[in-house]
């Protein structure tokens, strides 16, 4: 191939090169873009990839599409027992519509940040000063951070803009309050726990009561039945006796006699002064008993 026609096919592809520059454009994944012709928004759909547009007439613009992070300063804001609280909080953001981005914000990020910093700000001043130290502090501060969310959401979406999460990191007090507050919370814990053991010690009482009670019931009732248990036997001995007594009233006499000999005489120091002849001693006298 002559060398003139190497320098001229060298040319043609630097010129495609170089016209191609102008004719083609990317978007990253990670990006948003806008098409312009002759400064007018014309397009903002694109898909990652290339595309192509028209030299001189068309220009591109393109937005960061990723969730963005605002790390406020520390402010103090108001509550409503007129005390402040220096509040450390972080907004997460992203472009979702990039038209009304660039119209209302010209495309600045730094711009954007300010703006979405104020209304943050407005509404974090908004929702302390609703509330009193120990609400915020402790107990409503998801509470605050959903209502932020919410709010602010809704005020940012005329500027494209989309509030993904907002956070507080910390709530400081003042040295001057922060010690009545956790004197007024610590009182709050002491309430709470003397709640917690005067129902602990009510309950007891109340097993502790059901149990004596249990018991009454359980000793009345045994009793009641060793009383039915002794009558019954008491009323078998008695039977036996009787019919012992009818089948031969004379060794039911001398069996009660000995019963009698035992029990009085069961120590060598019993002593008893009666007539020899007394029918107590009737087995003594007679070897064939009472006449």
């Amino acid at each position: 191939m002559p060398m003139a026609n190497m320098k001229l096919i060298g040319v043609i592809v630097a010129v495609a090169i170089f016209v191609g520059s102008f004719t083609l454009f990317t978007v990253d994944e990670r990006e948003k873009a806008i098409m312009f012709r002759l400064g007018q928004i014309v397009a903002t759909d694109f898909e990652p990839g290339i595309h192509f547009k028209m030299p001189i007439v068309n220009s591109v613009r393109k937005f960061d599409a990723r969730v963005l992070t605002m790390d406020s300063s520390p402010e103090e804001f108001l509550t409503s027992e007129k005390k402040n609280v220096r509040v450390d909080s972080f907004v997460k953001w992203r472009i979702v519509n990039p038209a009304d981005y660039y119209k209302s914000m010209g495309g600045d990020e730094r711009r954007a940040a300010s703006r979405i910093s104020q209304i943050i700000k407005d509404n974090f001043r908004n929702e302390f000063g609703k509330r009193t130290i120990q609400e915020a502090v402790s107990g409503e501060r998801s509470q605050i951070m959903d209502n932020l969310l919410v709010t602010a959401g809704k005020q940012v979406q005329e500027f494209g803009i989309e509030i993904v999460d907002v956070r507080i990191k910390r709530i400081d007090l003042p040295r001057d309050v922060s010690s009545s507050v956790f004197q007024r919370m610590e009182a709050e814990r002491a309430r709470v726990a003397k709640d917690f053991r005067s129902r602990g010690a009510e309950e007891a009482e109340r097993i502790r009561a059901d149990a004596d009670r249990q018991r009454e019931i359980l000793i009345a009732e045994a009793y009641r039945d060793a009383e039915k248990i002794r009558g019954s036997g008491d009323a078998l001995a008695a039977k036996i006796y009787a019919d012992a007594y009818t089948n031969d009233k004379e060794f039911y006499g001398f069996y009660r006699s000995l019963n009698a000999y035992k029990e009085t005489f069961n120590s060598k120091n019993d002593i008893m002064v009666m007539k020899p002849d007394a029918e107590f001693f009737q087995y003594f006298n007679a070897s064939k008993g009472k006449d």
